[in-house]
């Protein structure tokens, strides 16, 4: 957007992201947002945007994520900014119940009243948008064929020296040419599906029998899990927790700033998360072509339709995702096909550039 004539502020807490951001040249404005319901954090958080607003005085404001769309919503509309925008890139309500669904569903609605455009980054969150919180369609918009910001189809694309990093991990870790690997790249926590996929591999250990892949050995597979745990937010049960810190077929890369090396280590992606809104991940798999198992949520089923582009498998049913898992191990002619037409999917699809051009036609479309 900057070379497009707009001088960008962005504004959020402070993390290791930040660091990349400033890479493009925008300033950054550090507020001490949290992901909790804490409202004595939150206010103060209100009263900080309102200052910063009234500082610069922005033509356009665009918040997104939950806390960061409500208070800045909410600033943007007490400061009344000419023209202000949101993104709805999945909804923690969706695993919530009783009060705290409640309070989520307000805060949303809040939300999207001080917003004059809402933008849910898929199909199916567009829809639970209108049959659930009963939004007025005309306030939604789907920009392109969803993603918050498309993907970079040039960085998430195999090459030698990225082959050779895979191969490295590989080695490292100890794995062989005939072992298989699943991955997932995410925060580790039950409603990315972590539970499922814990028992779904341990399920496919006590079915070597079914391994029908003609080696010499039957393989050995490893689950790799890439990204943080979040023990204060959306803890583990203790059982699976301690699975995954002493089994020693369970690789923890924690957090990765590259994710490219590490997916291309594996054999097989797997995505059984309860809630979306448009996964980067699977775009990324898809790009680097690593086959993908993903549950039929919104947003994995925008991207992977099953049996073309990879599997598609029952949310919370770790009977399914193992038979899915399964049955990719055996079939190696079918994880290429799967991976070949799930990349040229996502590259005509979802390119970033297709993404900005909609937020910026979107954006001079409603200049002050």
């Amino acid at each position: 957007m900057i070379e497009n004539g707009y001088d960008v502020y962005t504004i959020s807490a402070s993390g290791p992201e930040v660091e990349e951001v400033l890479k493009e040249g925008v300033k950054h404005i550090p507020v001490p947002f949290t992901r909790k319901i804490t409202p004595l954090q939150d206010v103060k958080c209100l009263l900080m945007l309102v200052r910063i607003i009234r500082e610069i005085k922005p033509d356009i404001i665009h918040t997104h994520t939950p806390k960061a769309g409500l208070l800045g919503m909410l600033a943007g509309w007490i400061c009344r900014v000419p023209v202000r925008l949101h993104t709805v890139a999945g909804l923690p309500l969706m695993e919530s119940a009783g009060i705290k669904r409640s309070v989520l569903e307000s805060t949303e609605k809040l939300t999207y009243a001080c917003a004059h455009k809402v933008y849910p980054n898929s199909a199916g969150l567009e829809k639970f948008l209108v049959q659930v919180l009963d939004v007025n369609p005309g306030k939604l918009k789907v920009i392109g064929k969803g993603s918050s910001n498309g993907i970079d189809t040039e960085y998430f694309k195999r090459t030698p020296l990225l082959e050779d990093q895979a191969h490295a991990i590989r080695n490292e870790k100890k794995i062989q040419s005939n072992d298989l690997v699943f991955s997932f790249v995410g925060r580790v926590v039950r409603d990315k599906g972590i539970v499922e996929l814990v028992e779904a591999f341990k399920t496919l250990s006590t079915r070597s029998d079914e391994f029908h892949i003609k080696t010499e050995n039957t393989p050995r597979i490893f689950l790799l899990l890439v990204g943080p745990f979040e023990s204060d937010l959306d803890p583990l049960p203790e059982h699976i927790r301690k699975f995954i810190d002493e089994d020693p077929r369970v690789i923890l890369a924690g957090f990765q700033r590259d994710v490219r090396p590490w997916l291309m280590a594996s054999d097989i992606f797997v995505f059984p998360s309860y809630r979306e809104g448009f996964p980067n991940v699977v775009m990324q798999a898809c790009l680097l072509q690593v086959p993908c198992i993903v549950s039929d949520i919104n947003g994995c089923n925008e991207i992977i339709s099953h049996g073309v582009t990879g599997l598609i498998v029952k949310p919370k049913d770790e009977t399914s995702l193992a038979d899915a898992m399964m049955l990719l191990i055996n079939d190696e002619p079918k994880r290429k096909a799967l991976s070949a037409v799930a990349r040229d999917f996502v590259f005509e699809n979802f390119k970033r550039e297709v993404v900005w051009e909609g937020i910026r036609k979107e954006y001079e479309s409603r200049k002050p």
